[in-house]
């Protein structure tokens, strides 16, 4: 989950992407992050949305405070689903990362499980309130997405319920097709993340990959309220 940090916190509602105190922002504001998950021949799968400011040069948002963290992902969920997920991702899925108040239902989700997939990022730690959370919420209909994949103990019990495991292209160099193997144990859709040229995207097909996001498909790009580009076709 990567972002860009608010110059501070007091001044928080008055950079940051729609929000809720301030009801209709300029356009300056109303900013979001969108990278497409591709086939290996490059067809759209979906879309992640990411959150983006003005504030600060780009930092991890799973860093910040929680209670940051929880408000940058409202924003995203804001952005993508005000005006209709379809002028953001045409009719492809919306990946957005997700934070533990969302996932043990502290927060609302929008109530259209069909179009948008749950990212859980590693920085949730999945004790009993989040597995048991992220079962309700695949039993009604979400998608899940394990996001950056390690295989850590707190990943581990959420395979069952997930959809999508993504792994960082540089954690498979690291640990190998065995962590492949894992992610996939339970059926989910691989996902290989940052892959950055031709040889890379070779290498995760040949490890049993099944969707790609990277440069060598698209960089992420910044949207604005009002210049919003069409959503590729896939």
């Amino acid at each position: 989950m990567t972002g860009l940090l608010p110059e501070s916190v007091p001044g928080l509602s008055q950079v940051l992407v729609g929000a809720p105190s301030h009801p209709t922002p300029t356009a300056r504001q109303r900013l979001l992050g969108r990278q497409p998950i591709v086939t290996a021949a490059g067809r759209t799968h979906g879309f992640e949305f990411l959150y983006r400011s003005h504030a600060r040069p780009a930092v991890r948002v799973d860093t910040w405070p929680p209670a940051l963290q929880d408000h940058a992902t409202g924003l995203v969920l804001e952005s993508v689903f005000r005006d209709g997920v379809d002028q953001v991702a045409g009719a492809h899925l919306a990946f957005v990362n997700i934070t533990r108040s969302y996932l043990v239902g502290d927060l609302p989700l929008p109530a259209d499980p069909a179009r948008l997939v749950l990212e859980v990022v590693e920085s949730v730690v999945a004790d009993r309130a989040v597995v048991a959370g992220v079962a309700r919420l695949h039993a009604e209909g979400f998608r899940i997405a394990l996001d950056d994949f390690t295989a850590s103990p707190s990943q581990l019990p959420l395979l069952p319920y997930a959809d999508y495991v993504k792994i960082d292209f540089r954690d498979l160099l690291h640990q190998g097709t065995a962590l492949v193997r894992t992610a996939g144990r339970c059926g989910a859709l691989l996902v290989a993340e940052r892959v950055e040229d031709r040889s890379d995207r070779d290498r995760c097909v040949e490890a049993g990959f099944h969707l790609f996001q990277g440069h060598l498909f698209a960089a992420a790009t910044l949207l604005g309220r009002g210049a919003v580009p069409s959503p590729r076709a896939g």
